[in-house]
């Protein structure tokens, strides 16, 4: 057997071949030291050893070089083998510094009132990345699991642990947090991200996820101040009381909070939902069901299943479009008006309706212009409207909903910080000050709502209601929710609001993020093309100033680029920031029309659309050309989540494809092509069609006579 000295000296060398920085790959080496060497990894040290023989030098790098780092929701990401992966070690070792974090925090109270922890249905069952000879501590690692193991840590802490005796969804656990009277929860889920990934959540006692300087407070103590993970066995912990069963108690509490929304009583609408396999068969379902709506289950995406096998890519994000590929069958065999569904922990929500015969997406800058108009018309018909009543939202998210409050007089605070903790935080400052009664909704562009004053994050369930709510309504004159949203448009103007990203994975994917911020932030940049630059503004550079943590600076890694007005604009906006959970960089891209004849409507949509995709394009290519990447215009057609080196392998192996028209034997042409894009993953045609289609004048099936 190779002994561990020997097995590190062939990790030195394998990384020194590697054209990446000795500040990644010094501490890469340490971490694999310990996880050979000390009996607490000693489960894991199989599996590092056969990466090790099997020189999968990035692949180690990457798992070793840093413990998995907290993002703008938490902490997520792969599940794996090392500290930059989410094993039970990660999570144990995180639920320790938490518990000392809340114990320096609350002292005895948090051992009295505890925490509370849910989870979703994730479960990792990856193959043909470790040896699968070999046993394997992370192989069909589930939520639950994750969360049995940080209880463990949590009670041998002494800390109370309140759970659930089945999964639960993220704004359930936030209103149970609040129902509860806990210092804190975690929801142990990677929410919308792909099967491989996993997580956690963290949240204080008022049901929110922590801000700055709360955040790093709680990362220093796991990183810095965990000397030894106490452990105490969950079945002992039981028996000791530590360990309390919330159920159908929370349930119908938080069900009620959720019903108690509701602004209208009509409800003739045919809805189709989809939970995308995940935990809003707990919240959305029977909120709507317990409001008498119309409401059908798909029947092939409301099993509890963390492969998200029925999902289109398997990603089961109501953001992506293609999410609802496998529903629209089920929707046009019950007749429905509309189709809602949600993520694996059910706090997004996704839109699709019935509009003209054809099925159109509601983007979640588009729900949330939606939903702001629906509130307000109703507050008004109440007479609750008044000048102090507020919508919150993200700096990113549709400035259309700002013009609208002004138009309403009304607040808007609008140019918080990503993430649906800055909204949470605003909401505990209305509350401290008696005002959240005036609250009317707080909104993010990727999907995400809140309404009331119930929990402390978004819920997919109140903004259900009030969809299911303005269709009913709509449908009994004849009217759609995108017919709606047009006379939306046509009054204040078309504001087309357009996300994408570059997604670079590992550690040489964070350097060259880290390479395009730098160039946007540090270069005097006067135009993107044809596009004047008329302001930019660094939100490192904003209030407060010292930075409150470094989690405080990496939240405010944000560029904004004002683009001078164009004849048919009043504002043009692009926004730029590296994800806090993902390994990608996003850029958020907004072009905002004048108002308009509603009979124009497509015309200026398309006027719209086609300035953005100039832009967008324009942008892109200067990114790809910051980092040596020569992208081919054909790449934007591309599914637009692929990783880059997938987007640039795909155009390596191309040719292969077509030439795959030439292999006689049927079978043989399939199995090539299989083999050919297996490294795209699931429902691999999908994501490169378009770019093939755009060439080839057919579609790969087609061309190579598979159809």
């Amino acid at each position: 057997m190779t002994d561990n000295k020997e097995l590190l000296e062939k990790t030195r060398v394998g990384f020194d071949a590697l054209d990446i920085s000795d500040k990644y790959k010094k501490p890469a080496l340490k971490w694999i030291e310990v996880w050979l060497s000390d009996d607490v990894f000693s489960d894991y040290a199989p599996q590092t050893t056969y990466l090790i023989e099997m020189k999968k030098w990035d692949f180690l790098l990457d798992s070793f070089y840093q413990i998995i780092p907290f993002g703008t929701g938490g902490r997520r990401g792969l599940v794996g083998i090392g500290p930059n992966r989410i094993n039970v070690w990660t999570i144990q070792a995180s639920a320790q510094g938490h518990s000392q974090y809340l114990i320096k925090q609350h002292g005895e109270k948090a051992k009295e009132k505890g925490v509370v922890l849910t989870y979703d249905v994730r479960k990792y069952t990856q193959k043909g990345i470790y040896n699968d000879d070999l046993p394997n501590p992370v192989m069909d690692l589930d939520c639950k699991q994750l969360a049995i193991a940080a209880a463990e840590v949590y009670t041998a802490n002494n800390i109370k642990v309140y759970m659930f005796d089945g999964v639960r969804s993220t704004p359930e656990l936030s209103f149970a947090i609040r129902y509860l009277k806990a210092v804190s929860g975690d929801m142990f889920s990677a929410s919308h991200n792909l099967p491989t990934d996993n997580g956690k959540k963290v949240y204080d006692e008022f049901g929110g996820q922590l801000i700055p300087p709360h955040d790093q407070d709680l990362v220093n103590e796991v990183t810095k101040n965990v000397q030894e993970i106490k452990k105490l066995n969950y079945n002992e912990a039981e028996n000791k009381g530590l360990v309390e069963y919330a159920g159908k108690e929370v349930d119908e509490a938080y069900h009620n909070a959720v019903c108690a929304l509701s602004l209208a009583q009509d409800r003739d609408v045919k809805i189709l939902y989809s939970p995308l396999h995940g935990t809003g068969l707990t919240t959305v379902y029977p909120v709507l069901k317990k409001l008498n709506f119309n409401i059908t289950l798909d029947p092939d995406t409301s099993n509890l299943s963390g492969a998200f096998e029925n999902v289109t890519f398997n990603i089961p994000n109501p953001e992506v479009v293609e999410s609802f590929d496998r529903l629209m069958p089920s929707a046009e065999s019950i007749n429905a008006d509309i189709i809602i569904s949600t993520d694996p922990d059910a706090d997004r929500i996704g839109v699709m309706v019935k509009h003209d015969n054809s099925w159109k997406f509601l983007n979640g800058n588009e729900i949330g212009i939606i939903l702001t108009c629906y509130a307000i018309s109703k507050y008004k018909l109440n007479q609750r409207l008044n000048k102090k009543c507020v919508i919150i939202k993200t700096g990113v998210t549709t400035s259309m909903i700002q013009k609208i409050a002004q138009h309403n007089d009304i607040q808007c605070i609008g140019d918080l910080l990503v993430g649906f903790k800055y909204i949470g935080h605003e909401m505990n400052k209305l509350e401290k000050e008696n005002m959240h009664k005036d609250f009317i909704l707080g909104t993010e562009e990727s999907h995400g709502y809140i309404m009331g004053n119930y929990c402390r994050d978004k819920d997919a369930a109140g903004a259900a209601i009030w969809i299911s709510e303005l269709a009913a309504e709509l449908k009994k004159e004849n009217k759609t929710l995108v017919g709606y949203l047009d006379e939306i448009y046509a009054q204040y103007g078309y504001c087309h609001n357009y996300l994408t990203e570059i997604r670079l994975l590992g550690v040489k994917g964070m350097e060259q993020i880290l390479l395009i911020m730098n160039h946007l932030r540090n270069n005097d940049i006067g135009t993107f093309g044809e596009f004047a630059v008329n302001k930019k503004t660094d939100r490192l550079d904003g209030e407060p100033q010292p930075h409150l943590s470094r989690t405080d600076t990496s939240s405010r890694n944000v560029l904004i680029f004002t683009i001078d007005n164009l004849t048919a604009t009043q504002s043009i906006r692009l926004t730029i920031r590296p994800s806090g959970t993902e390994p990608k960089i996003k850029m958020y891209f907004e072009v905002f029309g004048k108002p308009f004849d509603l009979k124009d409507i497509k015309d200026e949509k398309m006027k719209i659309a086609k300035i953005r995709e100039n832009l967008e394009h324009i942008f892109m290519q200067l990114c790809y050309k910051i980092i040596d990447i020569d992208f081919p215009e054909r790449g934007f057609l591309l599914f637009w989540q692929l990783p880059l080196s997938d987007k640039m392998k795909y155009f390596e192996i191309e040719d292969k494809i077509v030439a795959l028209k030439d292999i006689s034997d049927h079978k043989k042409r399939k199995d090539e092509l299989d083999e050919l894009l297996a490294f795209l993953g699931a429902n691999p045609i999908e994501k490169v069609d378009k770019a093939f289609k755009e060439k080839y004048k057919a579609g790969i099936m087609e061309y190579i006579n598979l159809l």
